[in-house]
């Protein structure tokens, strides 16, 4: 390939993320994982209905905004790691090396296939809640368009720092156990499960320094009404805010991605990938097929 322009890098990026998508649609174990965060979803939506504290607005609806924003957060920091890695112990990294523009293109392939799978999962999500549990949906066009455009910007925000970690993490199965109780730990102190005022003045610090806490509170903005506001901390959306701290985790992120790719990648050499295969070989790990 002669040249490494961005169109042409966009062009490859977008190539291999559509055969990534449909590489996904055919396998069933991957989507029934997906599947069942949108029953989960549902569970709690059904079945909490008391009212958020100064608020008529049923609690359920409040954790559906935020459970949204924890699943798109999740695909970021916890799913494309879990890829990266994996890719990585079968030899994919590898291969970028002999391709010029081969690390932008491999995270504008990883954006558009998380893209996909978030799109489709929000939209299962919503019209599961709406259908079966009354759930929340955007009330006009304004609230639709804060609903695109939190999704988009929140995707920017995770996607590239996800690559980021999974780019200085051991393997998979590491990847997982480390990556996990921190998400954890997000989720219940960035006001996605629990309103945020409920909590000490220093968690609430902490939460706003991470994206989460924002993208949750965007997307309440969108689906929830006004009256909700009651139980945010501000006593407002604060959508510019919300805007301004994704940004610059999207800038961060990608900042960081990059050039973590591009070491990990001139590392990577036959022989330490064939190590590393023997080494899981003898741990008893499955060895991934190159």
């Amino acid at each position: 390939m002669r040249g490494t322009g961005p169109q042409r890098i966009l062009r490859a990026g977008v190539r291999r993320g559509s055969i990534e998508l449909r590489q996904l649609l055919r396998t069933k174990k991957e989507l029934s994982g997906h599947l069942m965060n949108i029953v989960v979803a549902v569970v709690l939506a059904v079945t909490i209905s008391s009212p958020v504290r100064g608020t008529e607005l049923p609690m359920g609806h409040m954790m559906i905004a935020g459970f949204s924003a924890y699943l798109l957060f999740q695909l970021g920091v916890l799913n494309v790691p879990q890829m990266l890695v994996t890719e990585r112990e079968e030899g994919a990294l590898l291969r970028l090396r002999a391709t010029p523009g081969g690390i932008p293109a491999y995270l504008v392939a990883k954006a558009l296939l998380i893209l996909g799978i978030a799109v489709g999962t929000l939209v299962l999500l919503l019209a599961a809640c709406a259908v079966l549990a009354d759930g929340p949906l955007p009330a006009g066009p304004a609230q639709w368009l804060t609903l695109v455009w939190v999704t988009g910007l929140g995707l920017l925000a995770v996607v590239p720092l996800g690559a980021a970690i999974g780019a200085v993490l051991p393997n998979p199965r590491e990847a997982l156990a480390l990556i996990m109780l921190p998400s954890m730990a997000l989720l219940v102190i960035s006001g996605t499960m629990i309103p945020l005022a409920r909590m000490p003045q220093i968690v609430q610090h902490i939460a706003a320094v991470f994206p989460l806490k924002w993208m949750a509170q965007g997307l309440r903005s969108a689906l929830l009404p006004d009256s909700a506001l009651a139980a945010e901390t501000s006593g407002s959306w604060q959508l510019p805010t919300v805007a301004l701290v994704l940004t610059a985790w999207a800038v961060v992120g990608f900042l960081l991605a990059v050039p973590l790719l591009r070491r990990t990648t001139r590392r990577e050499s036959g022989s330490r990938l064939a190590g590393r295969q023997r080494k899981a070989a003898m741990g008893g790990a499955e060895v991934p097929a190159r």
